[in-house]
C-alpha cells in the first residue's frame, strides 16, 4: 500500500490504516511497523517487573475494577520490606527495571512511603523505576524524582475531553490530567500515557485522535490494552459480557492496528504489549511484539495479593510465581523472534532525542 511507504502521516493517513479490513492489508501494516520497530529501536524487548504495590484508590473511574466504591474487594498496601524484596528478585533475575503501580492515593502518609521506597530501592539495586501512581502534585511529583524514579506513567485513556466525562465521575477532570502529563515532562520524567481501545460510545475518528494527542504531547512511552468489561463497575451496564464476547475479536484487532499505526507515526517511542492483550488472547502479548510494541511488563507482586489487584475480569497470570511469569514471557518472546533486553532500562529513544 503506498500509504505505508510515508514518513509523515496525516490525520485521515491514520484514519484510513485504522479502518483498514483486509487481511492481508493489516498483515502489511504490522509487516511495516515491526521492521521500523527493529531499524530505530532493534530486536530487543524490554522487561519491566511490575509492583502493584497498593490497590487502595481515592479515585472513583467507571470502568475500573479497584475503583473507590467497589466494596468487595480486600484492600492492601505492601509493606517496605515486601516491595524490596520485589525489587531485589528482580535485580537477581536481571530484570534491569521495575514499574511500582498502585491505585490513586494522595495523602502525606501514601506520598511520603513511596518517596522512601524509591530512595531504598536506588541505594540497594541499579534498577530504573517508573512510577504510575495516579495525579500527584508537582511537588509530589519532583520528590519522587528526586527520590529516583525516573519514569511515570500516566494513562489519559481518552483524548476526547467528551469521552473521558462520560468514563468519569464529574469530580474527576480531564484538564487536570493532562496538567499531570505536562508537569511530569517539565520537571524531566519519562513520561509515558495510554488509551483504552473498544470503549463504549469510542469511535475510529477518536482513536486516530489518540495517536495525534501522543505525537503532540511529545509522549515517550505507550501503553494501549484493551477495554475488558469489570461487571463490578457502572460501565459494564453500558454493555452485556455477551455482547462485549461477541466484539472481542474487533477489539484485539483494533488494538493491534493502534500499536502498530502509532510505531509508523511515533517511531522511537517505546510501546507496551499489555497483559490485557493476553486476557483478550491467549496470543495475545505476542501479536503485540509482532504489531511493534517493544516493552513487557512481567508481574512480580506477591501472588497473595494479585486476586485484589484486577482492573479488569479475566486478567491472566495471577496465579503464577514470578518465577513461572519470567519463563513463560521469555518463552513467547523467542516465539517471536525478538530478544529480551537483560540488565538494560530501556530508556526511550524519543526521550534520549528530545533531551538534546
Amino acid at each position: 500500500m503506498e500509504i505505508l511507504e510515508r514518513d509523515w502521516f496525516s490525520e485521515q493517513d491514520i484514519l484510513d490504516l485504522l479502518n483498514l479490513r483486509r487481511q492481508e492489508n493489516i498483515q502489511h501494516l504490522f509487516d511495516k511497523s515491526l521492521a521500523l520497530t527493529r531499524e530505530l529501536i532493534g530486536n530487543k524487548v524490554f522487561f519491566r517487573g511490575i509492583i502493584e504495590f497498593s490497590n487502595r484508590c481515592e479515585k472513583n473511574c467507571f470502568y475500573c475494577g479497584i475503583r473507590r466504591e467497589n466494596t468487595t474487594i480486600s484492600r492492601y498496601l505492601l509493606t517496605g520490606e515486601e516491595i524490596l524484596a520485589g525489587a531485589l528478585w528482580a535485580e537477581e533475575n536481571r530484570y534491569g527495571s521495575l514499574v511500582l503501580q498502585s491505585g490513586e492515593c494522595t495523602s502525606p502518609e501514601f506520598v511520603l512511603f513511596l518517596e522512601e521506597v524509591i530512595r531504598r530501592i536506588k541505594k540497594t539495586t541499579s534498577l530504573g523505576i517508573t512510577l504510575s501512581v495516579g495525579e500527584q502534585s508537582r511537588e509530589t511529583y519532583q520528590r519522587f524524582f528526586d527520590a529516583g524514579a525516573h519514569r511515570y506513567l500516566l494513562r489519559i485513556e481518552t483524548s476526547n475531553p467528551e469521552l473521558y466525562r462520560r468514563i468519569h465521575p464529574r469530580d474527576h477532570s480531564f484538564e487536570k490530567r493532562l496538567e499531570c502529563l505536562r508537569t511530569l515532562k517539565e520537571i524531566g520524567m519519562q513520561v509515558g500515557t495510554g488509551v483504552m481501545i473498544g470503549l463504549p460510545f469510542q469511535t475510529v475518528p477518536d482513536l486516530a485522535k489518540d495517536i495525534l494527542f501522543f505525537q503532540r504531547e511529545d509522549i515517550d512511552m505507550i501503553g494501549m490494552g484493551p477495554y475488558i468489561i469489570h461487571t463490578r463497575t457502572p460501565l459494564a451496564t453500558h454493555e452485556t459480557i455477551e455482547s462485549w464476547n461477541a466484539g472481542k475479536k474487533g477489539i484485539l484487532d483494533q488494538t493491534l492496528k493502534m500499536i502498530a499505526v502509532a510505531r509508523l507515526v511515533l517511531r522511537d517511542v517505546n510501546i507496551a504489549s499489555t497483559t490485557a492483550l493476553q486476557a483478550i488472547h491467549p496470543r495475545g502479548r505476542e501479536m503485540g511484539l509482532k504489531a511493534g510494541a517493544n516493552v513487557i511488563m512481567p508481574i512480580i507482586t506477591p501472588g497473595r495479593y494479585r486476586e485484589s489487584y484486577l482492573l479488569y475480569e479475566g486478567k491472566p497470570c495471577i496465579d503464577d510465581s514470578a518465577e513461572v511469569c519470567r519463563d513463560c514471557l521469555s518463552e513467547r518472546i523467542h516465539s517471536t523472534g525478538r530478544e529480551i533486553a537483560w540488565d538494560e532500562w530501556g530508556d526511550p529513544l524519543h526521550f534520549q532525542s528530545r533531551q538534546r
